[in-house]
């Protein structure tokens, strides 16, 4: 059974959520660690989760992580990664379920625009686990000062539709995620 653990910097396993931040996502799609550390322990609505699971009475297995912002009717997941040594074993859908079974309500995250096989694919599987796509336009604004916007969509689950909230969706998220009014 996988295991959600909210965690500080202060944690036995914090470098390993941040050593998976760098493995798994370019400069352009984090922020600097410092920033991302404070959220971790200062930022009320930033929530970083340790994702273990259990493979006997005494020992833990590190999975991955996840983050996630508790928003004005939604949470956001901002960023999701699985360890390299678990991937492709299907830990993916197992983490998607615990996800679900553990926030209620809406749930939004951004993904790539299916550009290539590798977007395409991950738009796929998050639909396979009931997720929609939202394909108003969406940039991801810069994690950095110079730095540029990512153009992404945005995927949603516990709700038929977000077309009608959507522009104040990506107005919370642009305003309490990324700072940008």
């Amino acid at each position: 059974m996988l295991t959600f653990t909210k965690i500080q910097t202060n944690h036995k396993h914090y470098d390993f959520v941040e050593e998976l931040l760098h493995q798994s996502f370019p400069l352009n799609e984090r922020r600097d660690d410092d920033c991302q550390r404070f959220n971790t322990d200062n930022n009320p609505l930033f929530h970083c989760y340790l994702i273990t699971e259990n493979v006997d009475e005494k020992e833990e297995s590190l999975i991955g992580l996840i983050t996630v912002w508790e928003l004005n009717g939604f949470r956001y997941v901002e960023h999701l990664a699985t360890s390299p040594a678990i991937r492709n074993k299907g830990y993916g859908k197992l983490i998607m379920e615990a996800l679900k079974k553990k926030f209620s309500g809406i749930i939004i995250l951004e993904v790539e625009r299916p550009e290539d096989e590798m977007s395409k694919r991950r738009i796929e599987f998050y639909k396979r686990c009931g997720f929609s796509l939202c394909e108003k336009d969406y940039i991801q604004p810069a994690y950095r000062k110079g730095g540029e916007g990512v153009p992404l969509y945005l995927m949603y689950i516990g709700t038929d539709n977000i077309d009608p909230q959507y522009p104040e969706i990506r107005n919370e998220i642009y305003q309490k995620v990324y700072n940008v009014n």
